[in-house]
């Protein structure tokens, strides 16, 4: 598969992706040291991110004190992001380099599905992680209650569920692009509702529910400051920082997650308007750049989480293989 246009080879004039077949598409040739850079550019955003989201999933299982609905979405969450890295990014980095697919069209149409499938999962998750934030902040004494591990597995099923079906289903039924070099499907309903449902109404919520959150905090704040009962505005106030605290961090995650998501997302919107004829080199560059977010995440944590500073200095000094170290106190 490969929506890259004619484009004039270096030094050679055009060259087909398949000379065999004279509707192939033309390769754009890129200089060989060019490739070499291109590949370890890609190589390295791909095992930084299977090696960062990796942490991130041992220390959630490891780590009992870590065992909390909220981290069971964030270890799913990091599950979708390392899988970006090991299966989605390297083919892809082939696709962008060589600048045909040359995988076959099978694979090409399970590399689609897939990588439509875990763009999917992540703003699920991060819609439901919003949802988990809401009641930890405006309903503290709701939460426990409301979101337990039973309905955090929940939430799970139903992200891998839904992005898994709105995936396959939009390759393998033809609902937007079919999985084959020689096809790309006028449809603009198809590609509109496609974009609106799979990216826009849930950003849309997440927002809103970022935004209530926000709302909710002020007012709680406001109210301890009235309050007079000096314990209880220093036991509530303690357990209000926490939470928020929790809240910021994965705001800035969605926030990072909208961010480079986006582009990608407006230029797959506006396309079918304009008559396909965005730039397939802008198109492939958005694309990593929303690849990049699943990199990112981890640093994110990094910077946010103390447990999982913790975390990783335990794993990287072998100490997790020490008997109950999963009891550790990482915060």
């Amino acid at each position: 598969m490969s929506r890259y246009g004619p484009e004039t080879g270096i030094d050679h004039g055009p060259v087909l992706c398949f000379e065999s077949f004279n509707n192939s598409c033309v390769k754009f040739v890129y200089p060989s040291e060019i490739q070499i850079l291109f590949y370890l550019f890609f190589s390295a955003i791909a095992l930084t991110t299977v090696c960062g989201n990796l942490l991130v999933i041992i220390a959630i299982i490891h780590f009992k004190q870590l065992h909390t609905p909220t981290n069971y979405l964030i270890l799913s969450l990091a599950v979708a992001d390392l899988l970006i890295g090991g299966f989605v990014m390297p083919p892809s980095m082939l696709r962008s380099v060589e600048t045909c697919w040359y995988l076959g069209d099978m694979f090409c149409k399970i590399h689609s599905s897939v990588d439509i499938m875990l763009c999917i999962t992540s703003l699920l998750h991060i819609s439901f992680i919003s949802i988990d934030r809401y009641y930890a902040v405006c309903h503290p004494l709701q939460y426990r209650n409301k979101i337990t591990p039973p309905i955090s597995l929940i939430m799970i099923s139903l992200c891998w569920g839904l992005a898994a079906f709105v995936g396959f289903a939009m390759v393998f039924l033809e609902l937007n692009i079919m999985g084959a070099e020689e096809f790309y499907f006028d449809n603009i309903a198809s590609s509109t509702i496609s974009s609106i449902l799979a990216f826009g109404l849930p950003a849309i919520i997440a927002v809103c529910i970022y935004l209530k959150i926000l709302l909710v905090a002020r007012r709680q704040s406001k109210s301890i400051q009235h309050s007079a009962h000096v314990q209880a505005i220093q036991s509530v106030n303690s357990e209000l920082k926490k939470e928020g605290k929790a809240t910021k961090t994965l705001a800035i995650i969605m926030g990072a997650f909208l961010t480079f998501w986006i582009p990608f997302f407006l230029c797959n919107l506006i396309d079918p308007f304009i008559g396909y004829s965005v730039p397939p080199l802008l198109f492939d560059l958005f694309l990593w750049v929303g690849y990049y977010n699943s990199t990112c995440n981890p640093i994110v944590y990094a910077f946010f989480y103390t447990w999982f500073r913790n975390a990783f200095r335990i794993i990287l000094s072998k100490r997790v293989f020490q008997t109950n170290s999963s009891r550790t106190m990482l915060f």
